[in-house]
């Protein structure tokens, strides 16, 4: 039987909750953006920087996916939760018709060993916004996914990259 703390259920909701809230925000942000938005199209034309997690890819299998993974530490038909430490998670969401990985969503909160920079997932830096958080998202039409990078702002940054088919 597997025990998981109440802080870390805590923290495995919140991240969900966030990977799930942070993809509607993107419309309204896309609309916004307007040429910075055209730029960073016209950057997909490179491909993703940011194309796996831990050698798992959009379109793998959901077994393919664990094996490559391990930690597992909450299985269901069409999402995983891994825990790697108490700083780095995350969450697999597979097709529930092919069982294919249609998301992969990492978070490392602070303290986490090897939290990548904004320019090594999409590929430029971000410009802070004035509370000290920064997000972008950049899809790449050709490779049929986006890749999203946030870091939350404060001493104890939160910063959640996610890779997702395009639907």
């Amino acid at each position: 039987m597997i025990r998981i703390s109440k802080s870390s259920v805590n923290r495995l909701v919140f991240m969900g909750l966030v990977s799930l809230v942070l993809p509607l925000l993107v419309p309204s942000r896309a609309l916004a953006q307007g040429a910075g938005q055209r730029r960073a199209v016209a950057n997909q034309e490179d491909g993703p920087i940011f194309s796996e997690y831990r050698g798992v890819q959009i379109g793998m299998s959901a077994d393919e996916a664990r094996k490559k993974l391990g930690h597992l530490k909450d299985k269901g038909d069409t999402q995983d939760f891994f825990v790697f430490s108490d700083n780095e998670t995350a969450q697999v969401v597979y097709d529930a018709a092919t069982h294919k990985v249609v998301t992969v969503s990492v978070d490392f909160m602070h303290g986490a060993a090897d939290v990548p920079v904004a320019k090594s997932v999409i590929g430029s830096d971000i410009e802070a916004k004035a509370d000290g958080s920064m997000y972008k998202m950049v899809r790449y039409a050709k490779a049929g996914y986006w890749v999203s990078y946030s870091k939350t702002a404060g001493d104890s940054p939160l910063t959640s990259v996610t890779i997702q088919k395009i639907q």
